[in-house]
């Protein structure tokens, strides 16, 4: 090739490049570095920064792929990790884990699930009223042939990795499904029961409430490193939601739990922020977004959290409304997302 062939050749290269990385820019997606420096481990530990995620509920069509599209739009980028709730139902509306709108989300996007042990009354856990099935039965299989069998072969059947979370918040399900050794057992039960169906591509995430006044049972629902590969805690800022005097900024809110959480259950488990958001300051609107915006600088000081999963609902209550859908929320959560910390490539299984 001569000289002038080749520096063309440089030229039409060069320019391709930079049309693949503007169109991932546009995507709301930083190309990945070269090498795959970034590239999370075996099960979605990312080595350079943490995912940023959120759980939506379903839109007024009932559709998920549209209110999660929505949200995305709102906030200008796309998520790494969408969140989803499921009962053990088994009904095609909350108990088939991995539905249409997931599988199709989950292209592009990891998907955590959290799978209770409950049925749920009304669609989609609208009144948060249920009915527990109970640990203990959990743990003697007696749901094993209808229900758990079933979800581990399409979660084994879809390939990819998912984050799945068993009885989220166990802490506060006590003493209703059960005791903690009966937690345990069920735990340990269905993380088996997938093992032995031959289901490798689940990252099983533990998840707490993560407050301390509930510290000695947190301590007493640990099913063990061998059956954990995450653990998840719940965190919020409640404020005026609870008629509390004191405003947690984003740190307060979340490092005494990931202290706690670390040095009394396990240090070598990355974190995930399951849930986190602030209510609003009815006095000083503008505070929620100062929040959001503390975010990205406080991240890097929490080392081992590497999931930061934004619950986007509204709960019951005056001065309740934990959403990022508008105001000074939203523009706070755009901030926070734009920052290179929570621009990791997301992987392709």
């Amino acid at each position: 090739m001569t000289g002038r062939g080749f520096t063309c050749l440089v030229l039409v290269l060069a320019t391709v490049g930079a049309l693949f990385a503007g169109l991932a820019v546009r995507l709301g997606r930083e190309a990945p570095p070269p090498g795959g420096r970034c590239a999370p481990d075996a099960v979605l530990e990312p080595p350079c920064g943490a995912w940023w995620g959120a759980y939506v509920p379903y839109a007024e069509n009932g559709s998920l792929k549209d209110a999660v599209l929505d949200f995305e739009r709102k906030i200008g980028r796309r998520l790494d990790l969408v969140y989803n709730y499921h009962d053990m139902s088994n009904t095609q509306r909350d108990g088939v884990l991995l539905t249409p709108d997931e599988r199709e989300l989950g292209r592009d996007r990891m998907l955590m699930l959290a799978w209770e042990s409950t049925v749920w009354t009304e669609p989609h856990h609208e009144n948060w009223t249920e009915t527990q099935l109970g640990w203990r039965n959990v743990a003697a299989g007696t749901f094993d042939e209808e229900i758990i069998d079933p979800q581990a072969r399409r979660l084994k059947a879809y390939g990819k990795r998912v984050f799945l979370s068993f009885d989220q918040e166990t802490d506060f399900r006590t003493p209703d499904a059960g005791t903690p050794e009966e937690f345990i057992a069920a735990y340990r039960h269905v993380h088996d029961r997938f093992r032995e169906l031959g289901v490798d591509n689940v990252v099983w995430v533990w998840t707490v409430s993560g407050y301390l006044g509930n510290a000695e049972l947190m301590k007493s629902l640990y099913p063990g490193d061998d059956y954990v590969d995450w653990i998840g805690m719940d965190q919020y800022n409640y404020f005026a939601c609870h008629d509390s005097e004191n405003w947690l900024d984003f740190e307060r809110s979340q490092r005494p739990s990931y202290d706690w959480l670390r040095a009394n259950i396990s240090d070598r488990k990355p974190v995930m922020l399951a849930e986190f958001s602030t209510a609003p300051d009815p006095g000083r609107p503008d505070r929620q977004r100062g929040w959001y915006e503390e975010i990205p600088e406080v991240a890097p000081t929490l080392p081992r959290v590497r999931a930061l999963v934004h619950w986007n609902r509204p709960v019951p209550g005056e001065h309740c409304d934990l959403t990022v859908n508008k105001g000074p929320a939203l523009e706070g959560y755009r901030e926070a997302g734009r920052a290179p910390y929570f621009r990791q490539p997301v992987p392709s299984r």
